[in-house]
């Protein structure tokens, strides 16, 4: 039993007449014949009343009924099936950082979705360590993120670089520098991420490298809450311009210097995925170059 010999018989049952329904199907009436044969001897029933006009019989009408649903689940199939071919449809699971989740995700991702409905995106927001494991693991299709640790198992592609920039209480004794230099952190509380923010990790290393500063930190587990506490006066926060702006009330942002000013954020996946196939292609092409027409390009 296929598809073609189920249209056929439903072909049949519609025009009442084997003759007409092989016209319809374009067939001769051979074949026609032949299919409806076959299929009554495969579910070893009657289906048809054959005379002057065909009928059903009570098994043909069961059979009937059921087959309605299955022709429309089976060419629902095959166009999912088409659609996933061509890149139309699927299910992408991707992995992503912020500040890029909340500030400029849900604006590239509207007009993509707009053009496949068929695709189904889901997302994971966390640290580049966390969505690093979990691509390595199979369980996301890709992240978007700063670069891994080493390792030859993943392939990281440089995009774009996000900018930093020191932002303070309007109070604050720093304020009075238009360009705050590692060393001006010592003595001042700086309001820092979890020690698995690839940021805070480049800011010790930079201290470290101007001389071993010690730093009075408060440690924050959320990069997208340290404006706030820095509104509250209770330190400075390194953090993106992105989300700096537009400037909690109280708080002022001065520049950074030195290579503290940028961290380089691209595409991490396991080096045996790319290139990307089908839909995640589509979505690969379409967010490298939205996220290179909104932000200044890796270095």
């Amino acid at each position: 039993m296929d598809l073609k010999t189920l249209r056929t018989f439903q072909a049949i049952v519609k025009y009442g007449s084997f003759n007409r329904a092989a016209q319809e199907m374009n067939y001769v009436q051979s074949t026609v014949t032949m299919q409806i044969q076959k299929l009554e001897s495969e579910l070893g029933v009657q289906l048809l009343e054959r005379g002057k006009d065909v009928g059903l019989t009570e098994a043909g009408r069961l059979f009937y009924d059921q087959s309605l649903q299955i022709v429309k689940n089976m060419e629902h199939l095959q166009t999912s099936l088409a659609d996933w071919k061509a890149g139309a449809a699927g299910h992408i699971r991707v992995g992503v950082t912020e500040p890029t989740a909340s500030y400029r995700l849900p604006r590239i991702l509207k007009p993509f979705m707009a053009q496949y409905p068929k695709i189904r995106i889901s997302l994971e927001i966390s640290n580049t360590p966390v969505l690093s494991e979990r691509t390595l693991k199979g369980e996301l299709d890709f992240a978007l993120c700063t670069a891994p640790c080493i390792g030859t198992e993943f392939y990281f592609e440089p995009w774009f670089q996000e900018e930093f920039m020191a932002l303070l209480p309007v109070d604050h004794p720093l304020t009075g520098k238009e360009v705050i230099e590692p060393g001006d952190f010592e003595g001042n509380r700086v309001l820092i991420t979890s020690e698995t923010c690839p940021y805070r990790r480049k800011l010790e290393r930079v201290m470290q490298e101007n001389g071993h500063i010690r730093l009075d930190t408060m440690e924050i587990g959320s990069l997208t809450a340290l404006k706030h506490y820095v509104e509250n006066g209770l330190g400075i926060a390194l953090v993106p311009k992105i989300m700096a702006e537009p400037l909690a009330p109280g708080t002022t942002a001065r520049r950074i210097g030195g290579s503290l000013i940028h961290m380089t954020y691209g595409i991490l996946c396991k080096d045996s995925a790319y290139p990307f196939q089908l839909a995640s292609q589509k979505l690969y092409q379409h967010l490298k170059r939205e996220l290179a027409a909104s932000v200044p390009a890796a270095g």
